[in-house]
C-alpha cells in the first residue's frame, strides 16, 4: 500500500514528506499500525546528519504511537483497535533476550539499525528502490508495519499523542536509573543535560528516593522545569567557575553516588566522572562521536569509580513503558510537561527546535483528526 512518509534522501538533507512511498506487506507476526503521533529524538538527528551511519534514503522516527489496523495470523497479543506505543525490536530468541535483556540482543544492530527488516527485506520502497527504515518501525509515516515485539499495548483512555516518546527517550533516561544504576533511598545523583532523556533520568532519581537530585544544564528555563519536575538542586554550568566543585558543595564535599551524562560532550562526560563520590558510577547514554581522555588509575581505580554505557535504559519496553505510565498517573513522572505538539507538515521546523533546544520534546501529530480517549 502507498503511504505518506517523511523521507531523508541524503546526509544532512531536510525531511521531505512524500505520498508515493510503498509500505511492505504484512508478515505472519506483523501488525499494521495507523500512526497518530511520533516524538522527535536526537537519535533521529544523529542518523539524519550521519553522526551514526545508515543507508539513505531513509524514513526515520522511532517514538511512534498509533492504533492497530490489522494483525498477522500468528499475532497473539494485539487485535485491531488496540492502542500501542512502538519501541525497538529484540529477537526474543538469543541468550540476551532469553535472559530478559533485549537491549543487549545479539541481533540488535541488524534488527534496528541496518535499514531493513529483521528478515532482510525492505520495509519501504519508492519507484522500486529500497528506502531504509529505523528500529523496524519508522514512525514518521501515516501507516507502518512492525513486528509484534515492537509494540506495547496502552489504555485507550490515555492521550496517544503524548505517549510515543515513552518508547525511546523517556524509557532510556528512566531505565538507566531504575534498571541499571538502581540507586537506593538516600543516595545522590547528578544528571548532566536536561533534555527529555535527562529529565526522565532525573525524575527516576526522585522516584528512587535519592535525597539529592542535581540537574545540570546551561539553559535556565530547562533548569526551572527540572525543579518543577523534582530536582532538589540545579546548576547552570555557564554561571559557576567549577561544576565539579559545585556538585561537591551540594553533597558535603563528597560528590554524588551516581551521575548520568546525556550530552555526549567530552568535557561534560569528564565532569560527570570527576563529580562522583568514592565508589560512584557514571552512566554515558548519549549518541555522540566525541571522545575523552581517561586515566584509568587516577580517574577510576584510586576511588573505585565506574563508567558504564547503557543502551535504551536496559529496558524491556513491555514492562517498563506500562510502569512509567503508572508513575505518570500517580503524578510522579510528568513527562508530558516536556512536550510540544507540531503538525506533521512542520517536521523540519520541529526538528530545528529540537536541535536548538527551543523545544525539549517535539511531538509530530500525524493524525490531526485523532480525539483522545476514543
Amino acid at each position: 500500500m502507498k503511504i505518506q512518509a517523511a523521507v531523508v534522501d541524503k546526509q544532512n538533507a531536510d525531511f521531505d514528506i512524500r505520498d508515493d512511498v510503498e509500505l511492505t506487506d504484512m508478515g505472519p507476526d506483523d501488525i499494521q499500525v495507523h500512526m497518530v503521533a511520533s516524538g522527535i529524538c536526537h537519535s533521529d538527528e544523529a542518523l539524519r546528519t550521519g553522526i551514526a551511519t545508515i543507508d539513505y534514503p531513509i524514513v526515520l522516527g522511532h517514538e511512534g504511537s498509533g492504533i492497530v489496523e490489522k494483525v498477522g495470523p500468528e499475532v497473539t497479543q494485539f487485535q485491531p483497535g488496540d492502542h500501542v506505543v512502538l519501541s525497538f525490536y529484540g529477537c526474543g530468541n538469543c541468550k540476551s533476550c532469553l535472559k530478559g535483556m533485549p537491549t543487549q540482543c545479539e541481533n540488535y544492530a541488524a534488527n534496528n539499525l541496518s535499514g531493513v527488516r529483521p528478515d532482510g527485506s525492505a520495509h519501504f520502497t519508492e519507484d522500486g528502490h529500497k528506502v531504509a527504515d529505523m528500529f523496524d518501525q519508522s514512525s514518521f509515516t501515516t501507516t507502518t508495519v512492525v513486528r509484534e515485539r515492537n509494540a506495547v499495548k496502552v489504555d485507550k483512555d490515555l492521550d496517544l499523542r503524548k505517549l510515543g516518546p515513552l518508547g525511546c527517550g523517556y524509557v532510556t533516561g528512566s531505565g538507566t536509573v531504575l534498571n541499571t544504576l538502581k540507586p537506593k533511598p538516600g543516595d545522590t545523583i547528578a544528571v548532566f543535560g536536561t533534555g527529555a532523556v535527562g529529565l526522565a533520568a532525573m525524575m527516576a532519581g526522585r522516584i528512587s528516593g535519592c535525597t539529592k537530585v542535581i540537574a545540570i544544564d546551561i539553559v535556565d528555563s530547562r533548569l526551572d522545569l527540572a525543579k518543577d519536575l523534582g530536582a532538589t538542586d540545579v546548576i547552570n554550568s555557564n554561571k559557576v567557575d567549577d561544576v565539579v566543585k559545585a556538585v561537591q558543595d551540594l553533597t558535603g564535599g563528597f560528590g554524588v553516588n551516581f551521575a548520568v551524562d546525556t550530552t555526549g560532550v567530552s568535557a561534560v562526560i569528564s565532569n560527570s566522572i570527576a563529580a562522583l563520590a568514592q565508589g560512584g558510577t557514571s552512566a554515558a547514554i548519549a549518541v555522540t562521536n566525541q571522545h575523552i581522555d581517561l586515566d584509568t588509575w587516577n580517574d577510576l581505580c584510586v576511588n573505585d569509580k565506574s563508567v558504564i554505557g547503557v543502551n535504551m535504559g536496559d529496558s524491556v519496553p513491555q514492562i517498563d513503558i506500562p510502569r512509567l505510565i503508572e508513575f505518570y498517573k500517580l503524578g510522579m513522572f510528568d513527562f508530558d510537561k516536556t512536550e510540544k505538539f507540531y503538525k506533521f507538515s512542520d517536521i523540519n521546523a520541529a526538528n530545528a527546535d529540537s536541535v536548538s533546544g527551543k523545544t525539549i520534546k517535539p511531538v509530530l501529530v500525524i493524525d490531526d483528526s485523532y480525539v483522545p480517549g476514543k
